[in-house]
């Protein structure tokens, strides 16, 4: 009778250890981690989480924090066109620096705002309204600009800003926790207001 009183008691808590055992596995199950120009990138990361530990977005990062867009950009659910650092590169000479001072920092929000959109737009959703719109599509930015969105000969999305300046996306639909990620290849610029 003691023998099967212990069995028991060893039967139960095994039982419960292997129930507790699953349960914290679906708990901590890791999202699909895709590399990103040498980073990795885990969709159960926000997107200010999987930048901010990319060293080839240390730029975009620190224009977030300069601006205080931080509860912004891990908003739900956001779409970001992100310009990597050699996109911030291609701007003139000066001028990310001239933006970073405390007295531009209304033309650096908007800058950044012009990078999102609200919603999580996949590249397909993209291509959807781009054939919709007769070989183009418009999207409303958070800063309130336009941007169009085309596809080139190469089969590539080309995102054109209000100046006319135009941002090849190069790398498509990284997953977020709060949206989706597409890096481009030039810093969109917003039209004066």
């Amino acid at each position: 009778m003691i023998k099967q009183a212990i069995f028991l008691i060893l039967f139960s808590l095994t039982a419960a250890f292997v129930f507790a055992q699953k349960q914290d596995t679906s708990v901590n199950k890791p999202g699909k981690i895709k590399n990103v120009e040498g980073a990795s990138m885990s969709s159960s990361n926000n997107v200010i989480g999987n930048i901010s530990s990319a060293p080839n977005f240390s730029m975009l990062t620190n224009a977030i924090q300069v601006t205080g867009l931080i509860d912004t950009f891990n908003g739900n659910p956001i779409t970001i066109f992100a310009p990597d650092n050699k996109a911030f590169k291609k701007l003139p000479i000066g001028k990310l620096d001239t933006l970073l001072l405390p007295a531009h920092k209304t033309e650096l929000t908007n800058l950044l705002l012009y990078h999102a959109i609200t919603g999580k737009i996949t590249s397909k959703d993209i291509e959807r309204q781009i054939k919709a719109g007769n070989g183009q599509a418009t999207f409303t930015t958070l800063s309130g600009g336009i941007l169009t969105a085309r596809i080139d000969g190469n089969r590539n999305i080309v995102l054109t800003d209000d100046s006319g300046t135009q941002s090849v996306v190069s790398v498509l639909d990284i997953q977020q926790s709060n949206g989706i990620l597409f890096v481009i290849t030039s810093v969109l610029m917003p039209g004066t207001k």
